[in-house]
């Protein structure tokens, strides 16, 4: 089936772009570049980290589609990576460990990602810049401040990648409800940690939740990874639906580039809904990136509450990531 769609769109003209990785050799990274490689719409993948890159990208060029795929190890590499990308996916970082919070991965990922958002400053400045690594209500402010010190930087080109947790309400709403998973669409607000996390349950069509399914689905959304963590028993952390949903934004982002329309998915982006400088809502994507950053609808009164709650958290995790770059030499 995805075959000879991709023979269809090869032979339409579809119009190709090269996407590059950074952080390609990691535990996202990889499968993330194999699935990147099954889009028809990238005619040039650019893999990029520190370790282990050519043994990557040489795997991948097997795969009998036509994205041609180049490795990039080092950092003096990662000019040649970058130079002439379209999109730039980044899940470069430590990853999770039990016990770990997103605040403890701060120290390490703040200055990885503040080396990349450089080296994209400087090689490729009009590139969309999807941001992966966590704490990403930190990252992305990080990636934002350090693009700006470039002046550079451009607010319908900067995401968040939030997907995952869609990704996950689509899944445990579509069990709980007996829904058509391929056909659910829930939106989920805020940030990318814990309780910034807001699934709008209140606006899916049809379901009927119990104040009880409410809790633990709301729950589960927002600490999923929590829950990948532990299963995988101090041995990963949630790294395959991340490159599954990593995937899913770069590809629906890739096709409004394109010219197809109406293309809206929830990201982490600059905007002025709430006090916070960055929220997750939906946006629709168009070729210059953020063509329209939409509201997010009603909320019921817990929704509303947890919202409340959350912006706090948000505006203070933003400023900790515009302190780390504005305190950096």
């Amino acid at each position: 089936m995805f075959t000879s769609a991709l023979r269809k769109m090869s032979t339409t003209g579809t119009r190709g772009y090269k996407v590059a990785v950074l952080g390609a050799s990691g535990g996202i990274g990889q499968p993330l570049s194999l699935l990147m490689k099954l889009d028809p719409r990238v005619t040039e993948l650019s893999l990029f980290d520190v370790v282990r890159t050519p043994g990557v990208a040489a795997d991948i060029s097997h795969c009998c589609t036509p994205a041609k795929v180049s490795g990039h190890v080092g950092m003096e590499e990662i000019n040649n990576a970058l130079t002439g990308c379209k999109v730039v996916v980044i899940p470069a970082g430590v990853p999770r460990k039990p016990g770990m919070t997103r605040d403890d991965l701060f120290n390490t990922n703040a200055g990885i990602v503040m080396g990349l958002a450089e080296a994209c400053a400087t090689s490729c400045p009009d590139a969309m810049f999807l941001v992966i690594s966590n704490p990403v209500n930190s990252t992305v402010p990080i990636f934002a401040e350090t693009l700006k010190k470039h002046g550079v930087y451009n607010p319908r080109k900067l995401f968040g990648v939030t997907t995952l947790d869609v990704v996950r309400a689509n899944t445990f709403v579509a069990e709980n409800q007996g829904l058509d998973v391929m056909n659910t669409n829930v939106r989920v607000i805020g940030g990318h940690a814990g309780t910034t996390i807001l699934p709008l349950l209140s606006q899916v069509p049809g379901a009927k939740f119990s104040p009880e399914d409410v809790a633990a689905l709301t729950h589960r959304i927002q600490f999923g990874g929590d829950e990948v963590v532990k299963a995988k028993d101090g041995a990963g952390s949630a790294t395959l639906s991340m490159a599954y949903a990593g995937q899913t934004f770069a590809s629906k982002l890739l096709a409004a580039i394109s010219g197809e329309p109406n293309v809206v998915e929830c990201a982490f982006v600059e905007n002025t809904l709430t006090a916070a400088p960055f929220f997750s809502t939906p946006v629709r994507l168009g070729p210059n990136g953020v063509e329209e950053v939409l509201h997010y609808g009603t909320l019921s009164a817990a929704e509303q509450a947890t919202l409340d709650a959350m912006i706090p958290d948000l505006v203070a995790q933003a400023k900790k990531g515009v302190e780390f770059v504005k305190g950096s030499k």
